[in-house]
């Protein structure tokens, strides 16, 4: 029964769904963390009678058609770039992004990936990097006896070295035409993929940029009331695709009784 196979698409598609929502939830104290949904598509339709065909020889049309779709598909689950909320935290090396770009980060295997987890720490060397310890580009490099580490909105990073005060580097941001087209890889990282478009780099302040917030860190865009409201519209769909299946079989079991 035709029933049955859409039923099943939708519980699917709403266990896909709930997955989403579970990340979502598991995610809400990340740092930098952009939430996602999931967006649906209808599956093709089988025409049994076609809309405007014709119905006789004088030319009259059919006005609606019989149509049966064969359900439902998860066609994406696109990030939700919103602005996640400022919270501070009092470590000189932390900084928040406010508005448009991310922070450029080295990756071992050469390439370049994209976070706006700005919890930065400072390495042995004293390069500024990341809590997995990639590097900060450009790189910074704040010496072994600088104190009063300071970060301008505008990216530049300052400390005072000896009795003096000395720039030690400007954090550039990266902005994209097409957000939603990184390709997250874990670890508070993105990669920029086609659908993104190529990284335009610029300074905090500039326009089309953000600016950085020392002492802060951004988190995650999570609202939890949303999601548990999600998370029971999935349930409940869930539920009726589930009671479908039920309802198809008990019709297929009362026709093969009368035979």
């Amino acid at each position: 029964m035709r029933a049955l196979n859409i039923a099943a698409t939708g519980m699917l598609a709403q266990e896909t769904n709930v997955a989403v929502i579970s990340n979502n939830i598991a995610n809400m104290r990340t740092t930098g963390y952009k939430r996602q949904r999931a967006d649906f598509a209808d599956l093709y339709y089988q025409n049994l009678t076609r809309v405007g065909s014709q119905t006789s020889d004088s030319g009259t049309l059919v006005p609606a058609g019989v149509q049966l779709g064969s359900g439902v598909r998860i066609v994406a689950t696109p990030r939700v770039m919103s602005q996640g909320e400022l919270e501070r935290t009092d470590n000189d090396t932390d900084i928040a992004i406010r508005g448009e770009g991310y922070l450029r980060i080295e990756l071992p295997n050469g390439q370049v990936g994209y976070t706006r987890d700005g919890s930065l720490e400072i390495a042995a060397d004293g390069t500024l990097v990341t809590q997995e310890g990639f590097a900060v580009v450009p790189r910074i490099v704040v010496p072994a006896d600088a104190r009063d580490i300071a970060v301008s909105e505008q990216g530049a990073v300052q400390a005072r070295v000896g009795d003096t005060s000395q720039v030690l580097g400007q954090i550039q941001l990266t902005t994209f035409v097409n957000k939603a087209g990184l390709e997250a890889i874990g670890d508070n990282l993105f990669l920029e993929t086609e659908a993104s478009g190529a990284g335009r780099a610029g300074n905090p302040g500039d326009p089309s940029y953000g600016t950085v917030l020392q002492f802060h860190l951004e988190a995650a865009n999570v609202v939890a009331v949303s999601e548990l409201s999600n998370l029971i519209a999935a349930q409940r769909a869930y539920e009726m695709n589930s009671r479908i299946i039920r309802a198809a079989d008990e019709m297929l079991s009362a026709t093969s009784n009368m035979t």
